[in-house]
C-alpha cells in the first residue's frame, strides 16, 4: 500500500545517508529486535562489518568511493570522530597524500581504541569540520595545518598547500594563522610548503 512505512524503509533511509552502513541501536530504533537483527545477519541480508556496525548487502552490488569505509568509523566512534590529517588531505584530494594509516581526531575524553586507526586527541571547533557523506572530515585549512604540526613529509605538505592555493580553498595568510594557532612545527611546515609555491 502506498505510504507504508515499514521498519525496512525506516532503516533504509538512515542508512541511505551513510552509505548503506548502520548501527545494531539504529536498527532498534527503526524496530528491528536484536532476535530479528541477528536473524538478517545469518540470512546475509545485512553484512556483519563491526561489532554493532553493518551494512545492507545490496550497497556491496553499487559502485564504491574511496571514502565508504570512513563512514564506518563515524559509526564506531558514535559520530564522535572527525577524519583529519593526511587522511583528509586524501579526502580532499589535496596534493600527494596517500596514508595508510586512517587518521581520525577525537575529543579528549574519548576512550574507545582499534589499532585499525590512529586516534588524535583534540578539541575540533565547528569552523574546522565539514560533513561529508556519513562522516566529518576536517576542512582542507585544518587537514594542511594539522598534518604539518604532525611532521608529515614536507613534500606532502608543499603538494597540499600548492594544490588548496591554485584551487582558491584557502590563502597564504589564513595558512599561515592556521599553523600558529597549532605550535611552531606546524608553521615552520606552512612557510616552506608556502617558498615552494608557484605564483
Amino acid at each position: 500500500m502506498l505510504g507504508d512505512d515499514t521498519t525496512r524503509d525506516r532503516l533504509w533511509r538512515t542508512a541511505a545517508s551513510q552509505r548503506g552502513y548502520f548501527t545494531a541501536a539504529q536498527a532498534l530504533k527503526a524496530g528491528y529486535s536484536y532476535q530479528a537483527q541477528h536473524f538478517h545477519v545469518g540470512r546475509r541480508n545485512w553484512i556483519r562489518i563491526d561489532r554493532g556496525i553493518y551494512r545492507f548487502r545490496e550497497y556491496l552490488d553499487l559502485p564504491s568511493t574511496d571514502t565508504d569505509h570512513l563512514v564506518r568509523w563515524s559509526l564506531w566512534s558514535r559520530d564522535q570522530a572527525v577524519v583529519s590529517h593526511t587522511t583528509a588531505l586524501a579526502v580532499h584530494d589535496l596534493g600527494i597524500a596517500n596514508p595508510a594509516e586512517i587518521h581520525l581526531t577525537v575529543p579528549p575524553s574519548f576512550r574507545a581504541n582499534d589499532s585499525a586507526v590512529v586516534l588524535h586527541r583534540a578539541t575540533l571547533g565547528a569552523a574546522d569540520i565539514e560533513q561529508h557523506e556519513g562522516f566529518k572530515v576536517t576542512t582542507p585549512l585544518r587537514a594542511i595545518t594539522e598534518s604539518a604540526a604532525d611532521g608529515v613529509d614536507q613534500d606532502v605538505v608543499d603538494s597540499a598547500v600548492n594544490d588548496a592555493l591554485s584551487r582558491g580553498l584557502t590563502t597564504r595568510r589564513r595558512l599561515l594563522y592556521a599553523a600558529q594557532e597549532l605550535g611552531a612545527r606546524a608553521e615552520l611546515g606552512v612557510e616552506r610548503a608556502l617558498r615552494e609555491v608557484t605564483e
